[in-house]
């Protein structure tokens, strides 16, 4: 037979192909199913189509990538610190400033690297192989060579190569969990599909990238390449624009606003000093060069990366894989998760939960494909072996069964249907030995299962010269063929359809997916399977109710997150009913508010803006569905947390503000567009996550508490003299040996600081709140009054006592440092008391820090060449103990600021509280 002359115009682009009957498709396709295309027209649908792959997205050279790591205010002001340090001849500062600002770069540059590896992850799913139908011939060709037209041939086992049109389908399932996020393999048939239908509703497609679990099929090749579904989702990726975090958003902002206020400060005192007071101008420029390198916190860089680092570290301990160092503190700020749901907030792993028997319901627990677990009665333990029918049930899940339970490891895991696999962990529930049954009820026959009649059967013979015929499928269908019903005495009564119906019913509306069992006893001669067999002539055993379960530490993790003030949204491609049951299973708020894919592209952006607050679950969505979901989100300023496992979730993992993929049983792609790897796909560990990002960004925020301050106490020291016409207590390059010891050392103890408590009852921070709030201008005008107070006042003192200048100055550099020392103490807890055990007793960071501040303080005040380099001389031991007492009276008056500060504040939030629980009462007085 000849194939059939390709149409002029071959029409490549994207249609509903799911909507036409298999013979208009090959018609359009100009392609005969026998023969398929020839050579010329393979060659010539190539040359239009292009080869069957995704084009890699452009990408910007090495070098402007490395190149724009340093466009950043922050980095200009650091380098131009560095060329200041450099012609004031201070090499060390200098190689400092040079070694953050490159370790800046690097880091930037080797994540952003990775980051574009989620196209190649994508790009890598695709068949390497497939068998097709070429001149009339079956060929194995490269994937890469299908074209629109070609005849496929699906074996279980493979991965399909394109987008297919089924055209035959015997017993063909599909696992499409990459795409739809459907725990189950999808049934496939050859019947077309509503114009309407969802993704996970095309039943007469395959689609490139997912995985035959079951059967055999014939397909046409209707899309390739970037046409393809997985196509169109890669498409979909490289043009989701990657939000900045919050965090570089903010230390942006700070950036900016620091480095305007310090030149300005400086060019003021420049002019100021030189016209007025009338400096030399070289005196002056290196005097106001020396305070602007002291007021410019070049540790700030350095010690904002090893705080994020120190967060790896602490979230790897906890499973979570952190793949771009901002995304830590991002976590900190979440305010809505939103979770795939299959292998996230499930464990993707098909289990019986429900079990019904004549007049009785139990209820199965136990965990995924491991074969144990409990038969429950009213919530109580049963003995299985006190119900026979129960029993039988199990013998039939156990014989009337395709599949193989192995265990792997101490991990359990089912070769063939997942489904079949729960029936097998049921049987063994059940109290049945599969094997043992197997060996002794021999199969002679079986129908295969299959779409069109949508039940399997298989004939059993044992050696006592019994044979016996089991049945499993479609509630409806067994139903249609019994007249009998067992009880639970092993005796039979007439079929009660409509109590069965309503079982299957209620069993459905909580989200499990009903299989009916049947048997009969036929004579032992009998060795074939006919269908008249099992036509209206069987008894029924019972049903049960299958259901991906929730992982049993979800619900507690969802609770936190309500407690937290983090909304849980779950967006799944799954059935609406799987999705509201296990919604409300893990305590989702309002899991019977449900809306679909199709209600979702009813809405336009502004009435789904508002939805979005009371709905917490989406079924049946799409790529674009999650996408615009989060996008959406983000408008209404919220922070948002995506999860998910599949390739449908990339593009939403991308653009989230907290990409966290599944590590285990996640895609590659999704991984490569993640934020965030979650080692042990649990969802339980977002929670650990969040938390260890609420206590990241505390001890950023602590850094610069404690930096900004620190700093502008040490600048308003020189400011002043200058100002005033006074003689400078510290001089510029013992200024500078301030800076370097203490804001590298000191900072750096910030960063170890463990969660302080009720981390995770706070409510997250707005999206937009700034790292330098009014509390915190507030706190560094009062630091930098009270070491203008300390600095000065020992000055004054010493020059009273008679100490030569350069001793005077020694103890006002030594009372800077020892202020330094007493303002992290007090820095440690932002939202508590300093005066505890706790507190003082610190951490070893801490301590090991201050050992070292101590130990080169006391070297540059009594090494005489040290004293010769800084112009320090030895401070007697009573000015010693002065000077410490100048910080304790620091940390006081601090500390009882802080706790009047902390009062007002819990009153005016109990007092807010209040008057929002007066609401509703005002409204029903009519107020």
């Amino acid at each position: 037979m000849k194939p059939t002359d390709t149409p002029s115009t071959t029409p490549l682009r994207p249609q509903a192909w799911y909507n036409l009957p298999a013979e208009q498709v090959l018609k359009r396709l100009g392609v005969s199913e026998q023969v398929g295309l020839s050579v010329a027209d393979v060659q010539t649908r190539l040359a239009q189509a292009g080869p069957n792959c995704l084009p890699e997205s452009p990408r910007r050279p090495t070098w402007l990538r490395f190149a724009l790591q340093f466009h950043n205010i922050l980095i200009y002001v650091l380098l131009g610190s560095a060329a200041i340090t450099a012609l004031l001849q201070h090499l060390w500062d200098t190689v400092v400033i040079l070694a953050v600002v490159l370790a800046n770069a690097l880091i930037g540059y080797i994540q952003e690297g990775k980051a574009e590896q989620a196209m190649d992850a994508i790009r890598q799913m695709l068949a390497p192989r497939a068998a097709v139908i070429r001149g009339g011939e079956r060929l194995s060709v490269a994937g890469e060579a299908l074209v629109p037209g070609d005849i496929v041939l699906l074996e279980a086992g493979d991965k399909v190569p394109a987008d297919l049109r089924l055209l035959h389908a015997n017993r063909l399932q599909i696992q499409e969990a990459l795409l739809t996020g459907e725990s189950a393999p999808v049934e496939k048939h050859t019947e077309p599909a509503g114009s309407e239908a969802a993704l996970g509703d095309r039943a007469c497609m395959a689609f490139s990238g997912t995985l035959v679990t079951c059967g055999q099929a014939t397909g046409v090749v209707v899309a390739t390449g970037p046409l393809a579904e997985i196509g169109r989702i890669s498409h979909l990726l490289s043009g989701v624009e990657t939000l900045t975090t919050p965090l570089v958003q903010q230390m942006n902002v700070v950036a900016r606003w620091l480095t305007l206020l310090i030149l300005a400060v400086a060019g003021l005192l420049l002019v100021y000093g030189h016209f007025v007071v009338h400096y030399a101008f070289t005196e002056m420029f290196m005097v106001v060069v020396g305070m602007s390198v002291a007021a410019i916190p070049e540790g700030l860089p350095a010690v904002l990366t090893i705080t994020l680092a120190v967060g790896v570290r602490a979230m790897a301990r906890r499973n979570a894989i952190v793949r771009r160092l901002p995304a830590i503190e991002t976590l900190g700020s979440v305010s809505v998760i939103c979770t795939d749901k299959t292998g996230t907030l499930t464990r993707n792993e098909m289990m019986v939960a429900s079990v019904v028997i004549s007049d009785l319901t139990f209820t199965v627990d136990g965990a995924g494909y491991q074969p144990a677990g409990n038969v429950n009665l009213e919530n109580q333990l049963i003995d299985t072996a006190n119900h026979s029918t129960l029993a039988e049930l199990g013998r039939a899940a156990a014989l009337c069964n395709d599949a193989a339970l192995r265990q792997h490891q101490s991990t359990w895991i089912v070769e063939g249907d997942p489904m079949e696999g729960a029936l097998l962990v049921f049987a063994a529930k059940a109290g049945i030995d599969r094997d043992e049954e197997r060996r002794t009820w021999a199969r002679t026959d079986a129908i295969p299962f299959d779409a069109k009649h949508r039940f399997m059967a298989t004939l059993h013979h044992n050696h006592e010269r019994h044979a016996t015929i089991y049945v499993k499928g479609a509630p409806e269908q067994v139903l249609s063929m019994c007249t009998q019903q067992r009880i639970d005495t092993a005796a039979t009564g007439r079929l009660d359809t409509h109590y069965w119906l309503d079982q299957a019913n209620a069993i459905s509306r909580n989200g499990q997916r009903v299989l009916a069992f049947a048997t009969r006893a036929v004579a032992p001669e009998q060795a074939l399977l006919e269908f008249s067999d099992v036509q209206g002539s069987l008894t029924l055993l019972g049903m049960v109710g299958m259901i991906d379960p929730p992982r049993p530490e979800t619900v507690e993790a969802v609770k936190q997150c309500q407690a937290a003030g983090i909304g849980v949204k779950m967006i799944t491609g799954d059935h609406p009913g799987t999705a509201a049951a296990i919604g409300q299973q893990i305590g989702l708020q309002n899991p019977n508010r449900v809306l679909t894919g199709l209600d979702l592209d009813a809405m336009d952006d502004a009435v789904l803006k508002e939805t979005l607050k009371d709905v917490n679950i989406f079924a049946r969505t799409s790529p674009e569905h999650k996408l615009r979901l989060v996008m959406l989100l983000q408008s209404n300023g919220m922070t948002v947390a995506m999860t998910g496992d599949g390739v449908n979730d990339a593009p939403a993992l991308k653009r989230a503000d907290a990409g966290i993929a599944m590590g285990n049983k996640g895609s590659e792609a999704a991984k490569e567009a993640a934020d965030l790897v979650l080692a042990d796909d649990n969802f339980a560990s977002i929670v650990a996550a969040v938390r260890e990002g609420r206590t990241v960004y505390d001890n950023i925020k602590k850094v610069l508490s404690w930096t900004l301050p620190t700093n502008a106490g040490e600048t308003m020291t020189i400011i002043v003299a200058l100002l005033f016409g006074l003689t400078l207590p510290v001089t510029a390059i013992q200024i500078l040996w301030i800076n370097l010891i203490t804001a590298i050392t000191l900072g750096i103890a910030l960063a170890f600081e463990p969660t302080e408590e009720n981390t995770m009852r706070r409510p997250p921070r707005a999206r937009h709140e700034p790292l330098i709030s009014g509390a915190l201008i507030w706190h560094m005008v009062l630091v930098s009054i009270l070491f203008l107070c300390g600095v000065y006042g020992i000055f004054a003192y010493a020059l009273d006592r008679g100490y030569p200048v350069e001793l005077a100055r020694t103890l006002a550099v030594n009372t800077l440092v020892v202020m330094g020392i007493f303002h992290l103490f007090f820095i440690r807890n932002l939202y508590g008391t300093s005066l505890t055990w706790e507190a003082v007793r610190g951490t070893p960071v801490v301590w090991l820090t201050v050992a070292a501040v101590t130990f080169a303080q006391f070297a540059i005040t009594y090494a005489p060449p040290l004293q010769k380099v800084f112009d320090t001389q030895s401070v007697p031991l009573l000015d010693g103990l002065l000077i410490i007492g100048i910080g304790l009276a620091l940390f006081v008056i601090i500390e009882i600021e802080k706790q009047i500060r902390l009062r007002l504040f819990s009153f005016h939030r109990s007092s807010l509280y209040r008057d929002e629980a007066q609401d509703p009462c005002d409204k029903a007085a009519g107020r």
